[in-house]
């Protein structure tokens, strides 16, 4: 652009660093996009659909510098081609290079399809001498880059690969830029006669492929943030799991051992169904189940407790045929039927009921365990705040299902303790519905 003033090449970078960070933004609001960038091992199609999304808004680009002579800043080929090395590797970069110098050949620039492949040749290798975490973290901010290069150069002498990206970049700018200057139509570059335009011009091109970087690398810190709070959810989910599974075993050991003697084959009975239990307990489990599949869990543990209690101990159901489907978190009955049973019914001379209950209201399931126990003294029962999870209720496996709810569902559930001295404790979950068809299963897995 031999006869550009200086003025207009100025305002032409300003302007090219908004395209940048307007077509950087536009893609990271995809979901597509953000899944093929992030993703750690693409196919040959994934990373040429990632490959694709990059290249046709640019694309457009160079064909609408040329029909709008006065919009040179559409054209962010040469930046392209270092973001795609950078990103994507060399053989991206050269594909790449071969689309972004199509519309430009087509207009008789000829010299841009070569300029191009010598760019992604040269930032292809430049990428697999650099980390990258250096990639990512690259900065538009060339004064910034600087600074830190010279003091960490004063304090520690060493390469700083960043710095020598930033040089590197603003090198083959000017190289770009000589070439468009004795060559104007045949390859398009800005390029001024004036030292500090040109300047300029190579100080914007570093800065031109940080933008994308920054706004990208900031969805990567993002999914990074939410794999680190997935896996701490996780493991704290997996340590609750832990914590039923011997205090389970603990009690119903207690129960065969008292049964030993007296009734051999109760006991019998009583070490087949812990067997079964034990086999669910041990194997690979998801952390939600169908709600019928908890249920038939519970019935093992049931018939363990209706051995030792005998007549003293009935059991009720009132379950909705609707809620079977709906699924829930593993092990979220035994905990309750235990606290009924153990704090509820066992002080009572004559036993007594244990009812299980649950429906659908809207959009959430809702399961009632209640007994006609002792209950609890007035000072031990809480009630939970409006839409949230009550803070404190007796025994582990109360506490334990508690937590289990906050993790899983966080401000989304409820856990109500009613209880009345001497009539019976109710307690009440509520949980948001997800069917069993067809259902997005939550990040945690047990393992």
């Amino acid at each position: 652009m031999g006869g550009s003033s200086s003025n207009l090449i100025l305002i032409t970078l300003l302007v090219e660093l908004g395209v940048a960070a307007a077509v950087a933004s536009s893609l990271a609001r995809s979901v597509a996009f953000k899944q093929l960038l992030l993703e750690p091992h693409r196919s040959k199609r994934e990373q040429l659909k990632l490959l694709a999304m990059v290249c046709v808004p640019l694309m457009l680009g160079v064909w609408g510098r040329r029909r709008e002579p006065n919009f040179l800043a559409a054209d962010l080929s040469f930046e392209a081609g270092i973001l795609i090395a950078l990103v994507m590797g060399p053989s991206a970069a050269m594909i790449g290079a071969v689309a972004l110098a199509l519309p430009a050949i087509l207009h008789r620039e000829y010299l841009a399809l070569p300029v191009n492949l010598l760019v992604a040749g040269i930032f292809g290798a430049a990428g697999r001498f650099l980390r990258a975490d250096e990639i990512w973290s690259f900065s538009p901010l060339i004064d910034l880059s600087i600074y830190r290069w010279v003091r960490g150069k004063v304090k520690y002498p060493h390469v700083d690969r960043q710095m020598l990206l930033l040089v590197l970049i603003m090198a083959v700018q000017f190289g770009s830029s000589m070439l468009a200057l004795f060559r104007p139509r045949r390859c398009f570059e800005l390029y001024s006669r004036s030292w500090a335009v040109e300047l300029a011009i190579c100080a914007c091109a570093p800065i031109v492929v940080g933008i994308p970087l920054k706004i990208w690398n900031a969805i990567r810190l993002d999914r990074k943030l939410e794999e680190q709070s997935r896996l701490l959810m996780e493991a704290r989910f997996d340590a609750l799991q832990r914590q039923i599974n011997p205090h389970f075993l603990f009690n119903t050991l207690n129960s065969i051992a008292s049964l030993i003697r007296s009734k051999p084959e109760l006991a019998r009975q009583m070490i087949v169904k812990l067997a079964n239990i034990l086999r669910v307990l041990l194997k690979d489990r998801e952390a939600f189940v169908p709600f019928s599949e908890e249920l038939a869990f519970t019935d093992d543990y049931l018939d363990i407790e209706v051995v030792r209690f005998g007549d003293k101990l009935r059991v009720v159901k009132e379950i909705a045929e609707n809620t079977l489907d709906v699924v829930v978190p593993s092990m979220l009955l035994q905990p309750l039927i235990e606290n009924s049973i153990k704090h509820g019914l066992e002080p009572r001379i004559s036993g007594g009921t244990v009812t299980l209950r649950s429906r659908l209201e809207g959009d959430q399931l809702i399961v009632e365990v209640e007994d006609d126990g002792v209950g609890m003294e007035p000072g031990r029962v809480v009630t939970p705040p409006p839409g949230g999870l009550v803070r404190e209720s007796s025994g582990i496996g109360m506490k334990n299902v508690r937590e289990r709810m906050e993790v899983l569902y966080g401000d989304g559930a409820v856990v109500e303790v009613v209880s009345r001295p001497g009539r019976g404790t109710k307690v009440r979950l509520v949980m948001p519905q997800v069917a069993d068809a067809g259902w997005e299963r939550p990040v945690i897995v047990m393992r």
